[in-house]
């Protein structure tokens, strides 16, 4: 039976961090920013990291 392929899709998305957990961009952050407060702005620039069912299913798809 063959290897099972990246999904590239996801692959482009995400990274696995050295500690195996799930590091992604957060969105809204292309345009638009006069609108969005300093907060929001701040939090929108700084990567997040998924938890739970979503997160295993995630890294699942990038390390196949």
């Amino acid at each position: 039976m063959p290897k099972q392929k990246t999904h590239k899709g996801a692959a482009k998305r995400f990274k696995l961090t050295a500690t195996g957990k799930v590091k992604y961009k957060r969105s809204c952050g292309s345009h638009l920013m006069r609108s969005k407060n300093a907060k929001r702005r701040r939090k929108i620039g700084s990567p997040d990291v998924l938890h739970g069912a979503i997160a295993k299913k995630t890294a699942l798809f990038l390390s196949r």
